[in-house]
């Protein structure tokens, strides 16, 4: 079974994402052709253009956020408490169900 993620987009339309196992939420949401989501450094972690915002309830089952995702996350003017990169996120079995919204472009 692959995890299904919950994705809303700019437009507030909820999309329904099987996540690939191995692959991160970033690449998921991408494959699944939501344009919303730049993600221009490929998931190298270096341009935050993949900030996607968590449902509360998931952040505690998520990875630690290491300090470089942090400090590209916090320096944009949309950060939010419960602001994450989706590139750093890894798709595993534990996340299905997880509920996130992609956070408006920086600026």
């Amino acid at each position: 079974m692959m995890p299904t993620l919950f994705v809303t987009d700019w437009s507030g339309k909820e999309h329904v994402v099987e996540g690939r196992a191995g692959t991160s939420v970033m690449e998921s949401i991408r494959s699944a052709g939501i344009d919303d989501l730049a993600a221009i450094c490929g998931g190298c972690c270096s341009c935050a253009t993949c900030h996607v915002y968590v449902d509360a309830e998931w952040l505690a089952k998520l990875p630690e956020q290491e300090e470089d995702e942090y400090e590209l996350v916090s320096d944009t003017s949309v950060y939010k408490e419960t602001s994450r990169l989706s590139c750093q996120l890894p798709v595993s079995d534990a996340l299905d169900g997880l509920r996130l919204t992609i956070a408006p472009e920086d600026g």
